[in-house]
């Protein structure tokens, strides 16, 4: 499973197969979805609500090298939840 991590409620995925430009995670929360831009944090699309958004945001905020240190070598780990 491409799981990078979660917290309330919001599951952060990275897919590699398949996959195309510009670098971007896959946010789920509940029967919601967001693509995220890696570079600029925005969302790209999806119908998450702001606050969700903001969750993610700042999440990955946190973690955007080694976001995109994921995306370039096509490997996935994972990383702490928002605290």
């Amino acid at each position: 499973m491409p799981e990078v991590t979660r917290f309330y409620g919001i599951v952060i995925k990275i897919f590699f197969l398949r996959e195309h430009n510009p670098p971007h995670f896959h946010a789920v929360y509940g029967e919601h979805n967001g693509i995220f831009e890696i570079e600029t944090l925005k969302m790209l699309e999806g119908d998450l609500p702001k606050k969700a958004q903001s969750l993610i945001v700042e999440w990955a905020g946190n973690y955007k090298a080694e976001l995109m240190e994921m995306w370039n070598k096509k490997q996935l780990q994972k990383l702490p939840p928002l605290e």
